[in-house]
């Protein structure tokens, strides 16, 4: 429906034509009540969602912040600026997700399946994403500082220019991983597999990567500055203008 708004009065009849804006498809307590899918910069703070079928649901731009949605179904969900800052998706089933520049400060995803989710230029700082699913995702220039990611799978996801400082990446699986221009510096990335990824010209000045795979990897132009490559595997890597000034390589030797 449409809210109408009187225009005038033309031969004794009142005239009256639809705002150019429609109504709210679906308010809060609709939403709540399971009554609608769709609810757009909705405010719901700490809403109780475990387990709800919200695949295909609406929520761009919610406030979300502390919101329980604990193994809720939200495959195809559109979180596009929503502020989940806090918010439990722990286990959740986010297939195709989409969360462009969404917040999602210390936001939990332990064990989710966030196959193919858009999370570009997403604020991820101090997220917890042990163990998540993120096969094909797109994470480019989402901010990440401090991310816990361990034994995250990440193969074929975009993470271009993303900043994925201080993050813990320990054995997390990001192969074929495209992460030109990242910033990965002091990154935990012991036993990470980095087979075959797009590390050109990302920084990864004072990373840990001891004992981790780079079979195949291209670090071109990389800043590997003081990082620790201890036990890791370059076998076939591209390391062509990489900055190595203190790096402590595979054999034990520090680079001069």
């Amino acid at each position: 429906m449409f809210p109408r708004r009187t225009i005038g009065i033309v031969g004794g009849t009142l005239l009256a034509l639809a705002a150019a804006t429609p109504a709210r498809a679906g308010n809060e307590s609709d939403f709540l009540a399971g009554l609608t899918k769709t609810c757009p910069d909705c405010s719901l703070p700490h809403a109780a969602l475990k387990r709800r079928d919200l695949s295909g649901a609406d929520l761009s731009g919610a406030m979300l912040g502390g919101a329980v949605l604990h193994r809720a179904k939200l495959g195809r969900a559109k979180f596009d600026g929503a502020d989940l800052t806090g918010a439990n998706l722990n286990k959740t089933e986010l297939i195709n997700a989409s969360f462009v520049h969404a917040k999602l400060t210390g936001a939990l995803f332990y064990e989710a399946d966030m196959t193919a989710a858009d999370l570009g230029g997403a604020d991820l700082t101090e997220a917890k994403m042990g163990k998540a699913r993120l096969v094909r995702a797109k994470l480019d220039g989402a901010t990440m500082p401090d991310a816990v990611l361990t034994g995250a799978r990440l193969d074929d996801a975009s993470l271009t220019r993303a900043d994925l400082s201080e993050c813990n990446l320990v054995e997390a699986s990001l192969r074929r991983a495209d992460l030109s221009a990242a910033n990965l510096d002091s990154a935990g990335l012991v036993g990470a597999a980095l087979r075959g990824a797009k590390l050109h010209d990302a920084k990864l000045t004072d990373a840990d990567l001891y004992g981790a795979d780079l079979t195949g990897a291209d670090l071109s132009g990389a800043d590997l500055s003081g990082a620790r490559l201890t036990g890791a595997d370059l076998t076939d890597a591209k390391l062509d203008g990489a900055k190595l000034s203190g790096t402590l390589m595979p054999d034990g030797s520090v680079h001069e």
